[in-house]
């Protein structure tokens, strides 16, 4: 049967008018999530690297004890006046011979896993390492650092103990060390921070000290004071820490004077409390960690051997 024409003359219209047509707007499509990119580094400093010949950053410093092989112990140690037993803690190094003895004096913020970790790295090097809770019996229910409930109220706790205090703690750790059977009797001090200014201090007080070692604490402020020391002070500093660097001219002038040996070396760009924070300052902590501890080592197997 043959198509109608008029039908014919339609489609051919209506095919013809779709060709022309223009093509129907795009329907945007809702953007896929992109694939995240790789996190930039944040502002604040990466984590220095670990090196296992120095001691960890605070970061690191937890996972340096769990991982420790040496060991390490708590003990109660009397004072001979009695009153609160101060919690100390001391690690061994692994070696045949008698060790000398280096107590650890805590930064402000007391006896935390960093100081810890400095106290193992010391038993790694060779030395026994006596790192006690100087706030021992001042926390709450009679307790210590482990007590308190915030940093800030250790710090307010440490900047209560007077250094008369400090000192008559200190004498009760050193009699107790003397005492260790695998030590050799020979005793010197690192302090770190308000540590620092203290191991400093105990040069003045005990004149039977080996050595001193201060880390970026302030020298005493009575110079006649000096004039007891006994025992050869190492005094290493950050270059950006005017506060403490005020005070090492004036203590260096006087150890000169009276002849006593006070070795000093500041690193350039380095910030108070380096060695723990070793990822700060834009590396210079962690180059003035690298050229510290390896000094700190030599000073004291020099005096304490």
């Amino acid at each position: 049967m043959r198509a109608c024409p008029f039908a014919l003359i339609l489609s051919l219209a209506a095919g013809l008018a779709l060709a022309q047509a223009p093509p129907a707007p795009r329907v945007p499509q809702a953007p896929s999530t992109p694939q995240a990119p790789s996190a930039p580094q944040a502002a604040s400093a990466p984590a220095a690297p670990v090196d296992e010949s120095l001691p960890p950053a605070e970061e690191q410093a937890k996972a340096a004890l769990d991982k420790s092989p040496r060991h390490g112990e708590w003990v109660d140690v009397p004072m001979a006046a009695g009153g609160p037993k101060l919690r100390t803690w001391i690690v061994y190094p692994e070696r045949k011979t008698k060790a000398p003895v280096v107590i650890v004096l805590q930064e402000i913020f007391g006896l935390t896993d960093w100081i810890r970790a400095v106290a193992d790295q010391l038993a790694e090097d060779g030395f026994i390492a006596v790192a006690p809770d100087l706030l021992s019996g001042r926390g709450p229910n009679g307790g210590g650092t482990e007590s308190v409930a915030s940093r800030d109220e250790v710090v307010a706790l440490v900047r209560g103990l007077t250094p008369e205090e400090v000192d008559t703690r200190l004498d009760a750790v050193r009699a107790y060390a003397v005492k260790i059977p695998a030590a050799t009797g020979k005793v010197g001090t690192v302090g770190f921070c308000w540590g620092g200014g203290r191991s400093f201090g105990y040069a003045v007080h005990q004149a039977a000290l080996g050595a001193a070692v201060v880390y970026y604490g302030t020298g005493p402020e009575d110079l006649a004071s000096l004039a007891r020391v006994k025992a050869p002070v190492l005094g290493l500093y950050g270059g950006d820490d005017a506060r403490v660097n005020a005070t090492i001219q004036p203590v260096a002038a006087e150890m000169k004077k009276l002849g006593k040996p006070y070795e000093t070396e500041i690193y350039d760009g380095a910030g108070h409390g380096f060695l723990r924070a070793q990822s700060g300052r834009d590396g210079a902590n962690q180059r003035a960690t690298q050229k510290a501890w390896p000094r700190t080592l030599a000073f004291l197997r020099k005096q304490l051997q």
